[in-house]
């Protein structure tokens, strides 16, 4: 077991307040992913019209929730912005997609330490997780290509 900060380098996202963004229609070709502290939908609560002067985050990289739905943790496979309370992980070693599903489960693994309105904010670095060589043989043998290619595509295009 090893610190999540030592797995992932964990940073503040976007902080965008989504009352104050321009919404798209979910088919608009040059909308991006609002990723909010909800537990639903992969996180995403919305499309935005891009934020002049302001990249995404980067695609790939897993979503947090230090409030509000606490650990809340997600795969984000297009750029995405995010609302206030969400950090973003960047895996600092090679990572596969499935690989980072399982550490989404494992980090969610810990929202029980956040019961009583607890937030991860100071906390979310600290957090043991299994190291990269301790994942499980059955995560990196796993196949689940129609499920990763719909999620994938559903969320890029929301039906």
């Amino acid at each position: 077991m090893m610190p999540l900060g030592d797995i992932f380098d964990a940073q503040y996202g976007s902080n965008l307040e989504l009352n104050a963004q321009k919404i798209m229609d979910e088919d608009a070709g040059e909308s991006v992913a609002f990723v909010s502290r909800t537990s639903k939908n992969n996180g995403v609560s919305a499309r935005i019209k891009p934020v002049v002067g302001l990249a995404p985050l980067p695609a790939g990289t897993l979503s947090v929730a230090v409030s509000g739905s606490v650990l809340e943790t997600f795969l984000q496979p297009g750029p995405y912005y995010s609302g206030r309370d969400v950090y973003y992980l960047e895996p600092r070693c090679t990572l596969s997609d499935m690989e980072k599903l399982y550490y989404c489960l494992c980090i969610r693994a810990n929202a029980f330490r956040y019961n009583y309105g607890r937030q991860a904010n100071k906390t979310l670095k600290h957090i043991l997780l299994p190291a990269p060589d301790e994942i499980p043989d059955w995560v990196k043998s796993f196949d689940f290509p129609d499920f990763v290619t719909t999620m994938v595509a559903r969320l890029v295009n929301p039906v």
